[in-house]
Protein backbone atom coordinates (compact mmCIF):
# COMPACT_ATOMS: atom_id res chain seq x y z
CA UNK A 1 0.00 0.00 0.00
CA UNK A 2 1.28 3.54 -0.89
CA UNK A 3 0.67 5.90 2.14
CA UNK A 4 0.56 9.55 1.14
CA UNK A 5 1.83 12.14 3.99
CA UNK A 6 0.25 15.81 3.69
CA UNK A 7 1.17 18.70 6.02
CA UNK A 8 -0.44 22.18 6.15
CA UNK A 9 1.47 25.21 6.99
CA UNK A 10 0.23 25.31 10.82
CA UNK A 11 1.90 22.25 11.46
CA UNK A 12 4.40 21.76 9.05
CA UNK A 13 7.74 21.73 11.06
CA UNK A 14 6.06 18.63 12.24
CA UNK A 15 6.33 16.81 9.30
CA UNK A 16 9.91 15.33 9.87
CA UNK A 17 8.62 13.64 12.53
CA UNK A 18 4.99 12.52 11.08
CA UNK A 19 6.94 10.85 8.73
CA UNK A 20 10.02 9.30 10.63
CA UNK A 21 7.33 7.80 13.26
CA UNK A 22 4.78 6.50 10.18
CA UNK A 23 8.07 4.96 8.19
CA UNK A 24 9.24 3.10 11.27
CA UNK A 25 5.75 1.30 12.04
CA UNK A 26 3.91 0.90 8.19
CA UNK A 27 7.47 0.08 6.08
CA UNK A 28 7.97 -3.60 8.19
CA UNK A 29 4.33 -4.21 7.06
CA UNK A 30 5.57 -4.07 3.27
CA UNK A 31 3.90 -0.38 3.07
CA UNK A 32 5.33 2.72 1.55
CA UNK A 33 5.17 6.20 2.53
CA UNK A 34 5.45 9.26 0.41
CA UNK A 35 5.60 12.37 1.86
CA UNK A 36 4.04 15.22 0.28
CA UNK A 37 5.17 17.94 2.72
CA UNK A 38 4.54 20.69 3.63
CA UNK A 39 8.04 19.65 4.79
CA UNK A 40 8.45 22.75 6.87
CA UNK A 41 7.13 25.77 7.73
CA UNK A 42 9.72 27.81 5.52
CA UNK A 43 8.41 25.90 2.48
CA UNK A 44 7.56 28.44 -0.56
CA UNK A 45 4.27 26.16 -0.94
CA UNK A 46 1.97 27.24 1.37
CA UNK A 47 -0.58 24.20 2.26
CA UNK A 48 -4.09 25.15 3.93
CA UNK A 49 -6.20 22.35 5.33
CA UNK A 50 -8.44 23.10 2.54
CA UNK A 51 -6.16 22.30 -0.50
CA UNK A 52 -4.90 18.98 2.06
CA UNK A 53 -8.58 18.52 1.29
CA UNK A 54 -8.06 19.07 -2.77
CA UNK A 55 -4.68 17.26 -2.52
CA UNK A 56 -5.86 14.02 -0.81
CA UNK A 57 -8.85 13.87 -3.34
CA UNK A 58 -6.29 14.02 -6.05
CA UNK A 59 -4.13 11.12 -4.84
CA UNK A 60 -6.95 8.91 -4.06
CA UNK A 61 -9.59 9.12 -6.56
CA UNK A 62 -6.31 9.18 -9.05
CA UNK A 63 -4.58 5.66 -7.42
CA UNK A 64 -1.48 7.52 -7.00
CA UNK A 65 -1.94 6.83 -3.43
CA UNK A 66 -3.94 4.09 -1.14
CA UNK A 67 -4.04 6.22 1.57
CA UNK A 68 -3.52 9.58 2.99
CA UNK A 69 -2.44 10.49 6.31
CA UNK A 70 -3.25 14.34 7.37
CA UNK A 71 -4.11 16.63 10.05
CA UNK A 72 -4.11 20.11 11.24
CA UNK A 73 -4.26 21.77 14.40
CA UNK A 74 -7.14 20.06 15.77
CA UNK A 75 -7.70 17.55 12.94
CA UNK A 76 -10.92 18.63 12.63
CA UNK A 77 -10.58 20.85 9.01
CA UNK A 78 -8.77 18.84 7.55
CA UNK A 79 -11.06 15.88 8.02
CA UNK A 80 -13.74 18.29 7.05
CA UNK A 81 -11.91 19.25 4.11
CA UNK A 82 -10.93 15.71 3.22
CA UNK A 83 -14.71 13.99 3.25
CA UNK A 84 -15.66 17.36 1.24
CA UNK A 85 -14.41 15.19 -1.78
CA UNK A 86 -15.78 12.02 -3.45
CA UNK A 87 -13.90 8.91 -3.03
CA UNK A 88 -12.64 9.85 0.15
CA UNK A 89 -13.51 8.95 3.63
CA UNK A 90 -11.75 10.82 6.55
CA UNK A 91 -11.56 9.80 10.58
CA UNK A 92 -10.50 12.16 12.61
CA UNK A 93 -8.38 9.81 14.92
CA UNK A 94 -6.74 11.00 18.64
CA UNK A 95 -5.80 7.60 19.85
CA UNK A 96 -5.25 4.15 18.64
CA UNK A 97 -8.76 3.22 19.46
CA UNK A 98 -9.73 5.68 17.55
CA UNK A 99 -7.83 4.54 14.77
CA UNK A 100 -8.44 0.34 15.44
CA UNK A 101 -12.08 1.26 15.50
CA UNK A 102 -12.07 3.56 12.40
CA UNK A 103 -10.37 0.84 10.35
CA UNK A 104 -12.31 -1.84 11.71
CA UNK A 105 -15.70 -0.25 11.28
CA UNK A 106 -15.46 2.46 8.85
CA UNK A 107 -13.02 0.79 6.41
CA UNK A 108 -11.69 4.38 5.46
CA UNK A 109 -8.89 5.30 2.97
CA UNK A 110 -7.67 9.03 5.42
CA UNK A 111 -6.96 10.11 8.74
CA UNK A 112 -6.53 13.29 9.96
CA UNK A 113 -4.95 13.96 13.29
CA UNK A 114 -4.57 16.76 15.79
CA UNK A 115 -0.81 18.03 15.48
CA UNK A 116 -1.53 20.89 17.68
CA UNK A 117 -4.35 20.17 20.55
CA UNK A 118 -2.95 17.13 23.08
CA UNK A 119 0.57 16.96 21.05
CA UNK A 120 2.60 17.25 24.15
CA UNK A 121 5.03 14.60 26.02
CA UNK A 122 4.51 11.40 24.26
CA UNK A 123 3.24 12.50 21.28
CA UNK A 124 5.47 10.54 18.97
CA UNK A 125 4.37 7.39 20.93
CA UNK A 126 0.82 8.29 20.43
CA UNK A 127 1.59 8.60 16.65
CA UNK A 128 3.38 5.05 16.51
CA UNK A 129 0.24 3.75 18.48
CA UNK A 130 -2.22 4.85 16.26
CA UNK A 131 -0.30 3.91 13.40
CA UNK A 132 -0.10 0.48 14.43
CA UNK A 133 -3.70 -0.11 15.08
CA UNK A 134 -4.72 1.89 11.76
CA UNK A 135 -2.57 -0.45 9.42
CA UNK A 136 -2.60 -3.91 11.51
CA UNK A 137 -4.46 -6.75 9.78
CA UNK A 138 -7.12 -6.16 7.08
CA UNK A 139 -9.54 -3.51 7.52
CA UNK A 140 -12.94 -3.64 7.60
CA UNK A 141 -13.56 -6.68 9.89
CA UNK A 142 -15.64 -4.85 12.20
CA UNK A 143 -16.13 -4.57 15.91
CA UNK A 144 -17.01 -6.14 17.58
CA UNK A 145 -17.37 -9.30 15.82
CA UNK A 146 -20.98 -9.63 16.18
CA UNK A 147 -21.69 -6.46 14.40
CA UNK A 148 -19.17 -7.47 11.38
CA UNK A 149 -22.63 -7.64 8.82
CA UNK A 150 -24.32 -5.00 9.65
CA UNK A 151 -21.07 -2.51 9.45
CA UNK A 152 -20.20 -4.09 6.36
CA UNK A 153 -23.72 -3.28 4.86
CA UNK A 154 -23.30 0.22 6.24
CA UNK A 155 -20.24 1.32 4.47
CA UNK A 156 -21.35 0.34 1.47
CA UNK A 157 -24.45 1.83 2.09
CA UNK A 158 -22.05 5.17 2.32
CA UNK A 159 -19.90 4.77 -0.18
CA UNK A 160 -23.16 4.31 -2.75
CA UNK A 161 -24.77 7.95 -0.75
CA UNK A 162 -21.14 9.62 -1.64
CA UNK A 163 -21.29 8.53 -5.33
CA UNK A 164 -24.52 10.25 -5.27
CA UNK A 165 -23.82 13.70 -3.39
CA UNK A 166 -20.66 14.36 -5.07
CA UNK A 167 -19.91 14.88 -8.76
CA UNK A 168 -16.75 13.58 -10.38
CA UNK A 169 -13.16 14.72 -8.89
CA UNK A 170 -12.28 16.37 -12.59
CA UNK A 171 -15.38 18.93 -12.61
CA UNK A 172 -14.75 19.80 -9.40
CA UNK A 173 -11.23 20.56 -9.78
CA UNK A 174 -12.39 22.06 -12.88
CA UNK A 175 -14.95 24.30 -11.28
CA UNK A 176 -12.64 25.40 -7.87
CA UNK A 177 -10.78 28.67 -7.92
CA UNK A 178 -7.52 27.77 -10.07
CA UNK A 179 -5.22 29.24 -7.63
CA UNK A 180 -6.38 27.70 -4.59
CA UNK A 181 -6.29 24.34 -6.71
CA UNK A 182 -2.96 25.24 -7.90
CA UNK A 183 -1.46 25.63 -4.71
CA UNK A 184 -2.72 22.67 -3.60
CA UNK A 185 -0.59 20.70 -6.18
CA UNK A 186 3.11 23.31 -6.87
CA UNK A 187 4.85 21.15 -3.34
CA UNK A 188 8.19 20.92 -4.38
CA UNK A 189 7.95 16.95 -5.12
CA UNK A 190 4.58 16.37 -6.16
CA UNK A 191 4.94 16.74 -9.95
CA UNK A 192 7.52 14.02 -9.07
CA UNK A 193 5.48 11.81 -6.94
CA UNK A 194 2.28 12.11 -8.90
CA UNK A 195 2.60 11.27 -11.98
CA UNK A 196 4.88 8.18 -11.72
CA UNK A 197 2.40 6.57 -9.47
CA UNK A 198 -1.05 8.25 -11.29
CA UNK A 199 -3.62 5.51 -12.65
CA UNK A 200 -5.86 7.79 -13.80
CA UNK A 201 -5.29 9.54 -17.01
CA UNK A 202 -8.24 12.05 -16.89
CA UNK A 203 -7.08 13.12 -13.69
CA UNK A 204 -3.86 13.30 -14.64
CA UNK A 205 -4.52 15.42 -18.07
CA UNK A 206 -6.60 17.60 -15.70
CA UNK A 207 -3.85 18.15 -13.21
CA UNK A 208 -1.46 18.68 -16.00
CA UNK A 209 -3.55 21.31 -17.40
CA UNK A 210 -3.94 23.53 -14.41
CA UNK A 211 -0.05 23.52 -13.16
CA UNK A 212 0.41 24.58 -17.00
CA UNK A 213 -2.57 27.48 -16.37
Amino acid sequence: MKIALINENSQAAKNELVESVLKKVVEPMGHEVVNYGMYSAEDENQLTYVQNGILAAILLNSGAADYVVTGCGTGEGAMLACNAFPGVLCGHIVDPSDAYMFAQINDGNAIALPFAKGFGWGAELNLQYIFEKLFEGESGQGYPKERVIPEQRNKKILDEVKKITHTDLVTILKSLDKDLVKGAISGKHFQEYFFASCKNEEIAACVKELLEA
